[in-house]
């Protein structure tokens, strides 16, 4: 798999980190290593600087913004996949570039901004999506970029557990809850892309993205 589809935390720090380590220890490498497409499609673009990566799983998107100039601040609630994302790192000299950080997004409180803000698949069955992704929008200096993505509701994985639909959404309702309107935000994405994936035991599937790109543009 490409994304890494990542539980955030919950109520409970300790299930939330326990959890997630337990199921990085079961395989020697979760997702695929390569960065989310919507990510590379939607930051290439952007001006270099100082981006957070939220719910960074094995670090393959904090490694990408890396290798393109960022200065990434990459949060997950794993230490097991903080440490593979860390050791990853080094091996491709990157480690100067990257702060790994173990943060659970229920009590994890942003204490500065940045220029790129990124949470690819921030679905959590312990965390609802509106408190993760208020986090992220309030993380993004004036002048920097909010990028959202997720599982459309309409287009979801085959495998894993993905029944209960209100851990998803769509950009409309992401830029409904956090109120991305003038004159605080510009709205430059709001998109729904259905794009080819891999599932874990090698099968493959059509996924739907939601994609909400935008420029804070006051406070």
């Amino acid at each position: 798999m490409t994304e890494h589809h990542h539980d955030a935390g919950g109520t409970d720090a300790g299930t939330a980190a326990q959890l997630w380590d337990e199921r990085y220890r079961s395989r020697p490498r979760v997702w695929s290593g390569r960065p989310n497409p919507q990510l590379v499609a939607e930051a290439s673009g952007l001006q270099p600087g100082s981006a957070l990566d939220l719910g960074c799983g094995e670090g393959a998107d904090a490694l990408w913004l890396a290798t393109q100039g960022w200065t990434v601040t990459a949060l997950d609630v794993s230490a097991v996949a903080l440490e593979r994302a860390a050791a990853h790192a080094r091996e491709v000299g990157q480690d100067g570039n990257i702060e790994w950080v173990q943060q659970d997004l229920a009590t994890w409180v942003p204490d500065r901004q940045y220029d790129l803000v990124s949470a690819q698949f921030l679905h959590s069955t312990l965390l609802p999506w509106q408190q993760g992704l208020r986090l992220a929008a309030a993380a993004v200096r004036t002048g920097g970029t909010l990028l959202i993505v997720g599982h459309h509701p309409d287009g979801l994985p085959s495998w894993g557990n993905h029944h209960s639909h209100e851990q998803y959404f769509t950009a409309e309702e992401v830029a409904q809850e956090l109120r991305i309107e003038a004159p605080e935000w510009r709205r430059d994405v709001l998109d729904i892309r259905v794009r080819s994936a891999t599932g874990p035991d090698g099968e493959a599937a059509e996924l739907t993205d939601a994609v909400l790109r935008a420029t804070r543009i006051a406070r």
